[in-house]
């Protein structure tokens, strides 16, 4: 397994800002201190190419966040300060994703320790989300001729809105998203598939609804899975509203993870959302991610 990280580019955020930056490079020690990973399965992710961003997103868009040129009202909309390191966080966290969708193709499964970006549209962020890593990799990967059909599992708490709107008519691209019916965003455009459970959802109800909603996903015959593994519906997350403990988020990866693997289809996992506070039940449940895949696909 490969797996993609950038936690070495540091992004300046404001004393207090409720977004836990560190929690990647937490991630990525873990990952080697527990013996997950060794170091040579780790590689920097590249910085992404502008042409690759235009898959799926306008041009006047990705110019103005480039160049530090957005207005005031978007950057909030993000929610994350705009600086130049900033901007390279975005873009490694873009080619990260993508980077790891195209070894998943070689090897079966690998991973990006940050990505799953969602919430980004195609003309707007979002939700801590810049650009769609999601919707890159799996329009990239379409038009190269890489695959013919992905799948985007998409199991963060939150609804995967940006990834909906850019993809409605991209019949290639299947999106499934189980999330919290009534957390952020508000509103809801929908995905080819949408769960939405209650606030307090438990373990049973919950991977009851994802092995029904897998069934769909099986039946667009993937030829990549795109795995938003977003720990946030945890019980310990600031921002679920869900009661997930870390044996049913177990179950939730083993149950995508061994199912794909049966069918031979291939998985990049992506982050995605983790708001703990502390933040270290959400390390750990990141870390549980890595830990089952590398059981199921043997790497």
């Amino acid at each position: 397994m490969k797996i993609y990280y950038n936690d070495h580019v540091q992004v300046p955020l404001p004393p207090g800002h409720r977004f836990p930056m560190a929690k990647y490079g937490m991630l990525h020690r873990s990952l080697l201190e527990e013996g997950v990973a060794h170091a040579r399965q780790l590689v920097a992710s590249p910085a992404i190419e502008t042409a690759q961003l235009l898959t799926s997103h306008e041009a006047a868009y990705v110019e103005a966040f480039l160049s530090g040129t957005m207005e005031r009202r978007a950057i909030r909309r993000i929610g994350l300060p705009w600086s130049e390191a900033f901007v390279e966080r975005v873009r490694t966290s873009m080619g990260g994703t993508l980077m790891a969708a195209l070894s998943a193709l070689d090897i079966g499964i690998s991973g990006n320790l940050a990505g799953g970006t969602h919430h980004a549209h195609r003309d707007q962020g979002g939700g801590f989300c810049v650009f769609n890593d999601l919707a890159i990799a799996a329009l990239a990967l379409i038009a190269a001729g890489n695959v013919r059909r992905v799948a985007i599992v998409d199991l963060d708490v939150h609804q995967g809105d940006g990834s909906a709107t850019i993809l409605k008519d991209a019949p290639a691209v299947f999106t499934l998203s189980i999330h919290g019916e009534r957390n952020y965003p508000f509103r809801k455009p929908p995905s080819d598939l949408d769960v939405g459970l209650a606030d307090g959802c438990d373990d049973e109800t919950y991977l009851g609804a994802l092995e029904e909603a897998l069934e769909s996903v099986w039946r667009h015959r993937p030829e990549l899975i795109l795995f938003q593994a977003g720990v946030d519906p945890l019980a310990e997350d600031s921002l679920g509203r869900m009661n997930l403990t870390l044996k049913g988020l177990a179950e939730r990866d083993r149950m995508v993870l061994s199912q794909a693997h049966h069918r031979s289809i291939p998985v990049a996992m992506t982050l995605g959302g983790g708001y703990a506070r502390p933040i270290e039940p959400t390390v750990e449940a990141y870390l549980q991610t890595y830990r089952i895949a590398g059981a199921i696909f043997g790497v």
